[in-house]
């Protein structure tokens, strides 16, 4: 059936939505695509749906062609298997909990790992029955503290994710082998350009980790690649190594100076160079001669606070986004002016390694940065206001408890693998590939019988895209200056017929005709049929919505032929009227 722009549910706008920070968000809304019904929620008109539906249709294409099956839980879950595994307290705030009128404990799922691993269990026994795959297109739940982005970060979301089940190693990498092919050529169908980076496996829990990201400038994730060997990591999960020994045996005896009014890295680094008796003869101090100490505190998900010393060299900062991926479940927070007063061992600005370390007068457990090497010597707080220590020796005058790798990563850093540069770019997570392991098999039994007919223990890959998100990442992609520009494989209709004549019947009917043609070819048509709207607000509404091809029938009927216009390309050009539907069969189905 021919859809008519007169009919469709649909009101495009000229200005953008007040609360659109980004372009995908600010187009699908003003082009007609989903609406705001709540912070983080959004409905889907027909338009967009339509997108939405294709999309899935290509994840469900190429995830039945490796074989896995489709099944569909409840979004609404039980408590008990989440506090099994433990996720009930480890998610913390970001979980929709809920209670039934029995006082009994449910929540809204954020993902589904305990649901298929207990469905599995209930099912198979034996390794005759393994390996399975098993995936779902089902909304998921999580409530993030500022929603935004539209589309791009939600507390209602649409999400394909599938898993693995398998009797060892070998076979969870030939299924972990498959999905993330199958990735690879579903992004390549959508349109979007990706990168495959090494990542973080958070409260999914898990060894092996790969993210897909679509390199864009407004993405939230930050990562790597060195163009020498192709290393890619997100940089939470960039690890330097820890630096050589160096040789301290050379070094003066620490020495404590009187550095007043210095509590920044800044105002320290000058004093030094300033004055004579602290100066160097071979070259200036620089903020990478200083151990800067950084205090936060760890909001465990039982809810006890634990104070956390961290030591990076000073030229760099603490990334949040490491730090919470070191420590999660735990959240990250402030350590603000009450909890120095609590703790007076500590002197604000002028904190250093005397006192840190769970020995030590603070109580609080002490990590340092890799770069920091046994031997090397650092200028940083003495405990005191006013004063701070040089030629302070990692090893010989203070140690740690440990070390901790969240420290910012910087272009022109060494590449883990090869020691040439890294680039830092950004990105939006489309897609994320996990090899579980045993983890959630072993917390909730699930158990097969071996050849042997003992019990074995099955290990689970974990694969996730986001549906929804994947909307808003093609629209980011391809958006140009006049609005949306979808690929044909997605798009909402193929072609986009522009009645550009004023009553003119012969005009209609070559608009009518040719949209009848192209759905009889099995081409879906967009007629704009309104009437009392000008051509230019025709044209306006059809760049805005980003039908890859727009047909205008206007003047040039009475000559015999339709304008195309091809709405990537950019391109117009007029063809005879008996040419125009073959020609868009061609370019559709060509691609």
């Amino acid at each position: 059936m021919v859809q008519r722009l007169s009919t469709l549910f649909v009101r495009t706008l000229r200005d953008n939505p007040v609360d659109a920070e980004v372009p995908s968000h600010r187009l699908l809304v003003r082009a007609g695509y989903i609406r705001r019904a709540a912070p983080g929620g959004y409905t889907w008109l027909p338009l967009g749906l339509r997108v939405f539906h294709n999309v899935a249709r290509v994840i469900r294409e190429e995830m039945d062609a490796i074989g896995a099956q489709e099944v569909n839980f409840p979004a609404m879950l039980p408590r008990e298997p989440y506090e099994v595994t433990g996720r009930w307290t480890d998610y913390g705030d970001n979980l929709f909990r809920l209670q039934d009128r029995r006082k009994a404990d449910f929540l809204l799922g954020p993902t589904h790992e305990e649901m298929f691993t207990l469905l599995v269990k209930d099912l198979y026994s034996s390794y005759k029955d393994l390996p399975v795959w098993l995936y779902q297109i089902q909304n998921k739940f999580r409530d993030e503290a500022r929603p935004r982005g539209g589309l791009l970060r939600g507390r209602e979301f649409s999400m394909k994710d599938s898993y693995s089940f398998d009797t060892d190693q070998e076979g969870l990498q030939r299924s972990y082998d498959a999905h993330r092919n199958a990735y690879i050529r579903i992004f390549e169908r959508l349109g979007l350009p990706f990168a495959i980076v090494s990542a973080m496996s958070g409260a999914m829990g898990g060894s092996a980790s790969e993210e897909f990201l679509f390199p864009c400038d407004i993405g939230e994730d930050t990562f790597v690649q060195c163009s020498a060997c192709g290393y890619s990591a997100n940089t939470e999960a960039v690890r330097v190594g820890v630096a050589e020994p160096v040789d301290a045996a050379s070094t003066a005896a620490a020495q404590v100076v009187d550095t007043p009014d210095t509590p920044t890295i800044a105002t320290l680094v000058d004093l030094f160079n300033a004055r004579n008796d602290l100066q160097r003869a071979d070259r200036v101090w620089t903020a990478a001669d200083t151990l800067k100490n950084v205090v936060v505190n760890l909001r465990h998900p039982d809810g006890r606070l634990e104070p956390l010393a961290i030591g990076v060299p000073g030229d760099r900062e603490v990334d949040v986004k490491r730090l919470e991926a070191q420590v999660s479940p735990a959240e990250v927070e402030p350590f603000d002016e009450t909890h120095f007063a609590a703790n007076t061992a500590l002197a604000k600005g002028y904190i250093g390694p005397g006192v840190l370390g769970v020995t030590n007068a603070s109580g609080i457990r002490f990590l340092l940065d890799p770069r920091i090497a046994a031997g090397s010597a650092w200028i940083t707080g003495a405990d005191t206001p006013g004063k701070h220590v040089m030629n302070l020796v990692n090893g010989r005058d203070f140690t740690a408890d440990g070390t901790i790798d969240v420290a910012e990563i910087r272009d022109d850093d060494t590449c883990p693998t090869c020691r040439s540069a890294l680039t830092i770019k950004r990105g939006i997570e489309i897609g994320h590939v996990f090899q579980l392991g045993p983890k959630y098999a072993e917390a909730l039994g699930l158990n097969v019988l071996d050849k042997n007919g003992k019990q074995q223990t099955v290990t689970m890959g974990s694969y996730g895209i986001g549906v929804s998100r994947a909307v808003a990442a093609i629209a980011e992609a391809t958006h140009d200056e006049s609005g949306l520009r979808w690929p044909t494989e997605v798009a909402p209709f193929d072609a986009h017929i522009v009645i550009a004549g004023k009553d003119d019947a012969a005009i209609t009917a070559a608009a009518e005709n040719l949209a009848l043609e192209l759905e009889a070819a099995g081409l879906k048509a967009l007629i704009d049929d309104r009437q009392g709207v000008s051509p230019g607000v025709k044209f306006k509404d059809a760049e805005l919505i980003g039908v890859p091809y727009v047909v205008v029938a206007g003047r040039g009927v009475a000559n015999g032929v339709l304008e195309v216009r091809d709405r990537f390309a950019g391109t117009a050009h007029e063809l005879p009227i008996a040419q125009v539907g073959p020609h868009l069969v061609e370019q559709v189905r060509g691609k």
